[in-house]
């Protein structure tokens, strides 16, 4: 059994790069050149969504199914610099090689990955790979849209249509999942701002599990799991739910009926 891998990052502004880019000096605080850079985006693009490479990675979860087990946890110590969680999500693909799963992971996650990877000098060869080291990854590898080894669940259900795609919460809720837990994208900013860097983790690791039985029942839809097997699933990641004590997952498993 390949392993299978889902995960999620969440983003604040990048303030340190802000204020090189712009020239922002110490005595403008961190707030306003984040509010500075809302602005300036809302002005050209109608939208205060920052461009990919703006935003800074304070947090990566990770789903990982092997075997008989599954887990679900945050990448690194709260404390952790953005360079390290970025190069242990990589390390996690030498070492296993996974299938990796994501919700819109191709159209933010991964590029922002590679964008903050550069700037910490991240090293990442086997996820680059596309058949210089191992020639299997000329036909399938991580990088190319339509290549199995990035499942981008997304993109994949709405046939790769921009207009097709729609919200994990949503589809989550829809499926009878859980649904996402504390906060919103929107408010990571603020929650980073009031140091609430475990809330963030939680919402991550709660998005990574909402992920996964998504992808569970999307296996199920495509034949890949036996409704039998598929049952089988379900109840192990309950199960694996049930002997945490995180306050996350108990209201996680509150929101999902039996």
């Amino acid at each position: 059994m390949i392993p299978v891998l889902v995960f999620d990052i969440e983003t604040v502004p990048d303030i340190a790069g802000l204020r090189r880019i712009h020239g922002i000096d110490a005595g403008v605080s961190d707030g306003q050149v984040a509010a500075m850079a809302f602005q300036r985006r809302r002005q050209t693009s109608g939208s205060d969504f920052l461009q990919l490479h703006l935003h800074r990675v304070v947090a990566i979860a990770c789903a990982l199914r092997d075997r008989d087990s599954f887990r679900v946890w945050s990448l690194g110590e709260p404390e952790d610099g953005e360079g390290e969680l970025i190069q242990r999500f990589f390390d996690g693909i030498e070492k296993y090689t996974p299938q990796i799963v994501s919700w819109n992971g191709g159209g933010f996650d991964l590029p922002v990955l590679h964008y903050r990877g550069m700037l910490h000098g991240v090293r990442a060869a086997r996820y680059w790979d596309q058949g210089e080291d191992d020639r299997d990854f000329k036909w399938n590898n991580y990088i190319s849209r339509y290549h199995a080894r990035h499942l981008d669940l997304m993109d994949l259900l709405a046939l790769y249509q921009p207009r097709g795609g729609v919200p994990l919460d949503e589809i989550a809720q829809l499926l009878g999942f859980p649904g996402k837990l504390g906060l919103e994208g929107s408010q990571v900013w603020q929650a980073w701002q009031d140091g609430k860097i475990a809330l963030i983790r939680s919402y991550c690791e709660a998005d990574v599990a909402n992920t996964y039985l998504v992808y569970l029942r999307f296996q199920l839809l495509r034949g890949a799991l036996p409704p039998d097997k598929y049952r089988q699933d379900i109840n192990l990641v309950r199960a694996t739910l049930e002997k945490s004590p995180d306050q996350h997952w108990r209201e996680f498993l509150r929101l999902w009926p039996q």
